[in-house]
C-alpha cells in the first residue's frame, strides 16, 4: 500500500474543518486526481473527519489522512501520513508527539499503513508554522541540507515542502528535488491556477492543492489537467 504514493503526481488536501458541498465533492473525486489528502493544521476532529472520510469512500480512489491531532486519527483510511517538523526548535513536534501517540495507541497502529513525512515549513505566515514554532528564515541551501537529514539520515520516504497559503520559491524547490536520493519531495502552497500547477510539477514529484478547491473549485479541477495533461 506504501508504494502507492511513488505514482502520485497531484493530490487534493481537504479540510474536516471546511465545509465542501456535495456536487464539489463529486467533482474533485471524479477530477483524476490520484488520491484525497484529509487534513488540517486546526479545527480538526473525530466527528468532521469521520464524516469526510464516509463522504469521499463513495469513490474509488486512495483516501489518506494526514494526522495533526491524536483525538482526530479514524480508521479506515488507506494510509496515514505522519508529519516530523524538522525546521521547528520544538520537538514536541519532531517526537514528542509521535512519542505520546505511540505509548498510548502503540498497540493499535497499522505499521503497514504508516507513512513518515519531512516537513519543511517556510511560510512565516501559515498557521502551521505558528503553531510549531517553525524557524522559516531558511535559504536554498539550509532548506536542502534539511531534505537531506530526512532523505540520507532518517530514510523517509516522503519530504514535504510547505509553503501553505503561499507559492513558494521554485528554485528552492528545484534545490532540493536535486538533493534527495530515495525520498518523494511533496510541494504543498498557493496553487491556485493551472499554471502555477504546472511551474510546481515540474520542480516536484508531486503536488499539493488546497485551499483553491474552497475559493474556486474552476481552477483547482483545472490543476489536475495541467499536471497530469
Amino acid at each position: 500500500m506504501k508504494d502507492l504514493i511513488q505514482s502520485w503526481r497531484h493530490v487534493f488536501k481537504l479540510d474536516p474543518d471546511k465545509e465542501i458541498a456535495d456536487d464539489a465533492l463529486d467533482a474533485v473525486c471524479m477530477s483524476g486526481t490520484d488520491a484525497i489528502m484529509v487534513g488540517g493544521s486546526t479545527g480538526v476532529t473525530y466527528e468532521n473527519t469521520v464524516d469526510l472520510l464516509s463522504r469521499v469512500r463513495r469513490y474509488e480512489l486512495p483516501c489518506v489522512q494526514e494526522v495533526s491531532d491524536l483525538e482526530a486519527v479514524v480508521p479506515g483510511f488507506d494510509l496515514y501520513m505522519i508529519p516530523m517538523v524538522l525546521n521547528t526548535g520544538d520537538p514536541t513536534w519532531i517526537l514528542g508527539r509521535h512519542h505520546e501517540g505511540i505509548e498510548r495507541y502503540g498497540y493499535m497502529i497499522p505499521w503497514e499503513l504508516v507513512v513518515a513525512e519531512g516537513y519543511i515549513v517556510l511560510n512565516p505566515d501559515a498557521a502551521v508554522a505558528e503553531l510549531t514554532g517553525a524557524n522559516t528564515a531558511l535559504d536554498a541551501s539550509s532548506a536542502a541540507a534539511y531534505a537531506q537529514v530526512a532523505d540520507k539520515l532518517m530514510q523517509l520516504p516522503v519530504v514535504y515542502l510547505e509553503y501553505s497559503g503561499a507559492f513558494g520559491d521554485m528554485e528552492t524547490v528545484r534545490k532540493v528535488r536535486r538533493s534527495l536520493d530515495q525520498a518523494r519531495l511533496f510541494y504543498g502552497g498557493g496553487i491556485t491556477n493551472a499554471e502555477r500547477a504546472a511551474e510546481a510539477a515540474a520542480c516536484a514529484d508531486t503536488i499539493i492543492v488546497g485551499n483553491i478547491v474552497y475559493d474556486d473549485l474552476e481552477q483547482a479541477l483545472a490543476t489536475v489537467n495541467a499536471v497530469k495533461g
